[in-house]
C-alpha cells in the first residue's frame, strides 16, 4: 500500500506531505516540495521526474491543472501513475491512471489531496479526510494524523516499510525544510515516524 496526503496550511501558509508505502525510502521518491512554490507527491509506478519537473512548472506560473497535463502528455506510461498537486495560490490537480494497482483513487479536498493504491478499500481514503479535517493543531502534526487514520481504518495488503513528513513555511527560499523527517526501513514505519516526531517536538521552540 502506498498511501499520501498533501495539503497547504490556510492560516500559516505552510506547504507539507506526509507518506507510507511499503517500498524502501519513500522520502526520496514520493513527496516534492518547495517553499513558496508547492507541493507534489508522485506514486503507484513512481515517476520521479513529476516531482522536479513539476515544480519547475508551477515556479515558470503554470497552474497545477496545466502542471498535470503537460506532465501526462510526456509519458506513455501516464496510466500507470498517481499525481496530485497543490501550489502556493491554494490550486489542486490530481490523476490516478486506470493501470495503477487496485484498489486506488484520490480524494480532493479545500486545499488538501488524499491519493492512494493497493488499498485494502478506498474508504481508507475517507478516514484520511475525516481525521485531518476534525485535528486540530500544527499541519505536520495533522498530516501524521490522518496518514495514522488510514492505517487504522484497514488492514494493509503487504507490511509497510517507508515513511515521510515534510512541511515548508513561506518565506524560507533558499533554506532547507522546516521539517524533513524520514524513516527509510522499519517493520513500523509510521509508528517509528511518530516517535521521532514526537521527539522533535520536544527539542524545537516551534512547531509548524
Amino acid at each position: 500500500m502506498t498511501l499520501s496526503i498533501l495539503a497547504k496550511c490556510s492560516e500559516t501558509g505552510n506547504l507539507g506531505a506526509c507518506v507510507t508505502t511499503v517500498n524502501m525510502a519513500v522520502g526520496n521518491r514520493v513527496p516534492h516540495i518547495e517553499t513558496n512554490i508547492g507541493v507534489i507527491c508522485t506514486q503507484a509506478y513512481t515517476k520521479v521526474s513529476y516531482g522536479i519537473n513539476g515544480l519547475k512548472l508551477l515556479k515558470l506560473g503554470f497552474s497545477p491543472q496545466t502542471t498535470l497535463e503537460a506532465l501526462l502528455k510526456e509519458d506513455p506510461d501516464r496510466d500507470s501513475r498517481q499525481v496530485a498537486i497543490i501550489d502556493n495560490h491554494n490550486r489542486t490537480a490530481a490523476f490516478t491512471g486506470t493501470e495503477c494497482p487496485e484498489s486506488k483513487g484520490h480524494i480532493i479536498g479545500d486545499c488538501f489531496i488524499i491519493i492512494g493504491n493497493k488499498l485494502t478499500t478506498t474508504q481508507v481514503l475517507n478516514h484520511v479526510e475525516n481525521e485531518f479535517l476534525s485535528s486540530k493543531g500544527n499541519l505536520a502534526n495533522r498530516l501524521l494524523s490522518a496518514i495514522e487514520a488510514g492505517l487504522t481504518a484497514g488492514e494493509d495488503r503487504n507490511d509497510k516499510t517507508s515513511a515521510a513528513l515534510l512541511v515548508a513555511e513561506p518565506n524560507q527560499s533558499g533554506k532547507p525544510l522546516s521539517i524533513y523527517l524520514r524513516v527509510d526501513y522499519h517493520e513500523d514505519p509510521v509508528k517509528e515516524l511518530r516517535r521521532i516526531f514526537e521527539y522533535y517536538c520536544r527539542t524545537h521552540a516551534t512547531i509548524i
